[in-house]
């Protein structure tokens, strides 16, 4: 592993101005929290923060993100707290980490809804940071890059979570250095033959394509000379996962692909970019229909350039990029390129250009289904764009498929709920006509349309408008739809056979609209309310899950009784099981059970006290119950005591712990417990309201000496105010 000196050295090389006694002071931070904890491939686990923090160095970014970077793991993984976070480095630093870290405490049931909710955090981070996305771009970049020490399935998923998810959202924000070699690496390990077999096509005309490209770069090279500006000329190869896409979604040979290499030019002024593209296409013959300008319309993540596909000579077709070297600079870097090149950095500034965050936002807020979130996120980071006018000339972007209901919302929601109809170019269209590239949209409102209706969900492609859809359905529910579409499905039920209070129930009702892809139950309402086909349907789903819930029933009930049966008989194993725990003097063959009060365990000092019926009770010696035990009854206190041949069992002990209530408290007991060899079995936690958290555990351990060192190190858990032995 590099030595400090040289990774501070690398950063300094970077960017000589920046705070390198801070960065220095995080990494031995770091250095000293991850002591002792190793990666799954035997490494020190420090080199994966050491480098999300060099790829964001890499990137320009400041020092806060480059801390974040390195302390990233800290709070999760480690005693480090966000309160020491907070204290040693500041609160930019600590809101940049919260973003990045997954959320500990949370008790979740499904994989699925755990990731959403991740995802809904660091969407909220990012509205107030987006520094916090490129952090965990680099965190996840350097996971991949390291990511053969996974198991198949792991490997699997984070593969298809980079492709579905982060390579996506590296390209909204412009990062195609990231973004390329995430997807490449991605598709090495989910498509290891396709990957090997792309290899090998294009590795074996690359000398040829090198050479036509050489021959390219120099006769355009003479013929921009007489253009007196100043410009450089490289080539570049299109990445794997680029030409895997073009081949599988367009059902292209490689011969077919025209951009495996391009040319691109790089020049001073905006000016100079279309006096290149004039000499080119006189140079060459333009293919009609490969035009993009992306000057006049840039794309949503910063990215300007013009493309254009030429035939040589040879009649080979290429591709020519030109672009000025502030445009270059966006589109290697994308927005990290504003921390990058300039002093001082005002995200205010680019919050026109961030609009789809803002939506994300917008519309997530409008989802309760987890699920529906991660699915809609990634139709909305993988749709392309289409680019159309108002009649006043404003272009307006919108994703691909979009009708004039999108971009009647887009324009303004008012808008939308008035729309009555559209023209394009001039022609009336209906509203769910299919927008395309450079049309002019013109939207048809009156005063008195009724609003939008279930339908317009289907209708709208962009999910801006789908949530302003449903705001405006649930508005409209409130003012009487909700009740009237309850009463149809009541009655529809009661004429099935069926009682409404069985059938009708809120998780049952919202099971129901999935399956008629509605996403909330209030839209079935609503729904129904228009139509009855709807109700129809509604009521056949219902009764579907009445019936499958009610099989479920029965096989719940039949297993709860087995369970009844095994924990019966269990305590009747436990029983003669405790009859050989201890001996008392004297007696034989006698019902001897472990008091719940105090709860003894093989080495402490134990008394027993004879039970009416019930045997002999054992007792800690220093039991509260025993020692207030009234003189009359002291008679019934006998002496007991462990048989030795318990001494190295295991035993079950409870534990009151009373501490901050922050975030990865749990983690870190469970850590402790696990290094002690005491296996926790139960615990449950109540939040008090000064900040604090009660904790209640149980935990197996062999003798009263491993208990007293697991308490001694409960104790020195950050934030653990007091430790006691205790019953559950």
């Amino acid at each position: 592993m590099e030595k400090l000196e040289q990774f501070l050295g690398g950063i300094l090389e970077l960017n000589p101005n920046i705070d390198i006694e801070l960065i220095e002071r995080a990494y031995r931070k770091a250095e000293q929290m991850h002591e002792g904890q190793l990666r799954k491939s035997g490494e020190p686990y420090l080199i994966h923060p050491v480098e999300v923090a060099r790829i964001l160095a890499d990137l320009g970014m400041d020092e806060n993100a480059i801390i974040a970077g390195l302390l990233h793991d800290a709070v999760e993984d480690t005693p480090y707290s966000q309160r020491d976070l907070l204290r040693d480095f500041g609160a930019e630093v600590a809101l940049l980490v919260d973003g990045v870290t997954k959320l500990g405490s949370l008790v979740i049931e499904s994989k699925e809804e755990r990731q959403a909710e991740n995802l809904r955090k660091m969407f909220l981070a990012m509205s107030k940071d987006i520094r916090v996305l490129i952090i965990k771009l680099a965190d996840r970049l350097h996971n991949l890059r390291t990511i053969n020490y996974m198991n198949d399935d792991q490997i699997i998923e984070k593969c298809k979570e980079t492709l579905e998810i982060y390579a996506p959202l590296a390209s909204r924000l412009g990062i195609y250095a990231m973004k390329f070699e995430l997807e490449d690496i991605a598709l090495k390990h989910l498509d290891p033959e396709v990957y090997s077999e792309l290899d090998a096509q294009v590795s074996s005309r690359r000398d040829e394509r090198e050479r036509g490209i050489r021959l390219v770069i120099d006769e355009i090279r003479g013929n921009l000379g007489e253009l007196d500006i100043e410009f450089e000329i490289t080539g570049r190869s299109k990445h794997f996962y680029s030409i895997y896409r073009k081949m599988k979604y367009q059902n292209k040979h490689l011969e077919e692909i025209f951009d495996l290499t391009a040319v691109r030019v790089i020049v001073d002024t905006v000016r100079d970019c279309y006096a290149v593209l004039g000499a080119v296409h006189t140079m060459w013959r333009p293919l009609p229909g490969r035009f993009k300008d992306y000057i006049a319309m840039p794309k949503p993540n910063l990215y300007q350039s013009l493309h254009t596909t030429v035939l040589s000579d040879s009649g080979e077709p290429f591709e020519i990029q030109i672009r000025t070297k502030a445009m270059h600079r966006i589109a290697e870097y994308g927005i990290a390129a504003h921390w990058k090149y300039k002093e001082g950095v005002d995200l205010g500034q680019e919050e026109v250009k961030l609009a789809w965050l803002r939506q994300t936002l917008e519309w997530q807020n409008d989802m309760n289904d987890p699920r529906e979130f991660v699915e809609t996120l990634k139709m909305d980071l993988f749709s392309n764009q289409v680019f159309v006018f108002t009649p006043k000339g404003d272009v307006i972007e919108l994703p691909a498929g979009s009708t004039p209901l999108d971009f009647a919302f887009k324009i303004h929601s008012g808008v939308g709920a008035k729309c009555v109809g559209a023209k394009v170019n001039g022609k009336m269209v209906p509203i769910d006509y299919v927008l395309k590239h450079g049309e002019i949209v013109d939207i048809i409102t009156s005063s008195n349309s009724k609003g939008p209706s279930i339908d317009w969900l289907k209708i709208a492609k962009s999910s801006n408008a789908r949530s302003k859809i449903r705001q405006w359905l649930k508005k409209e529910n409130r003012t009487g739809s909700l009740e009237r579409g309850r009463d149809l499905l009541e009655r529809a039920v009661r004429r099935k056979g069926l009682e409404p209070q069985s059938v009708i129930k809120p998780q049952w009702v919202a099971r129901a609209a999935k399956h008629m892809n509605l996403a909330t139950a209030e839209e079935l309402y609503n729904a129904i309310c228009h139509g009855g086909v709807m109700l129809s349907k509604a009521v056949a789903a219902l009764s579907s899950i009445y019936e499958e819930e009610s099989q479920s029933a029965a096989k719940k009930l039949e297993r709860e009784i087995e369970r009844e049966d095994a924990a019966a008989r269990r305590q009747r194993e436990n029983r003669r099981k405790e009859r050989d725990d201890v001996c008392v003097e004297g007696v034989d063959n006698l019902l001897i059970r472990l008091a719940r009060c105090c709860n003894p365990v093989p080495g402490d000092g134990i008394t027993g006290f004879i039970t009416k019926g019930r045997g002999v009770t054992v007792h800690r010696a220093d039991c509260p119950n025993v020692l207030s035990v009234m003189e009359e009854e002291r008679g019934r206190i006998i002496e007991v005591s462990w048989a030795k041949s318990e001494q190295g069992k295991p035993y079950d002990v409870d534990a009151a712990v009373f501490a901050d209530d922050r975030k990865g408290l749990l983690s870190d007991i469970s850590r402790v417990c696990e290094d002690m060899d005491a296996h926790i079995t139960g615990v449950s936690a109540k939040s008090a309201n000064d900040g604090m958290v009660n904790i209640l555990m149980t935990f197996t351990i062999e003798n009263t000496g491993q208990m007293e060192n697991v308490l001694r190190a409960l104790k020195g858990v950050s934030g653990v105010a007091e430790v006691h032995r205790s019953s559950m």
